[in-house]
């Protein structure tokens, strides 16, 4: 009886288990994956190179000229420009690299981009292309 009880027991565990693992969601989709996707969808072709924009939201200069000494040795372009009406993060930095658009690539830059952003007290705004 024992024996049966136990039998029962683990069908149910496994059971709940394959049940829960269905209604898990699935891999969610990063903002990254959607642009990538939404571009190639719109004719960009993975292996042409396309001008990328980066923006990051920065509170002075000093964090702009830091980010820029970093940005420009690897090819990056790199301007800033006021946000009107911004009191926290006035600047606004744009960063443009000509780069093909795979998305482990995309990936990356955008968590450089974060890790700048965090490092002065900013805010990494996305890119676009």
């Amino acid at each position: 009886m024992v024996v049966a009880c136990a039998g029962i027991g683990t069908v149910i565990v496994v059971r709940l288990y394959f049940t829960l693992r269905k209604l898990r969601p699935t891999h969610q989709e990063t903002w990254d994956e959607k642009m990538v996707e939404r571009l190639r969808a719109q004719g960009y072709v993975p292996f042409n190179e396309y001008p990328v924009d980066f923006f990051l939201a920065l509170p002075d200069e000093s964090a702009c000229s830091a980010v820029r000494a970093r940005l420009e040795p690897d090819g990056f372009i790199v301007d800033v420009k006021p946000i009107e009406d911004e009191p926290t993060l006035p600047l606004s930095l744009h960063a443009t690299r000509t780069m093909r658009l795979i998305l482990t690539d995309v990936v990356e830059i955008s968590k450089r981009m974060g890790a700048l952003a965090t490092e002065f007290n900013g805010r990494y705004d996305g890119w676009a292309a």
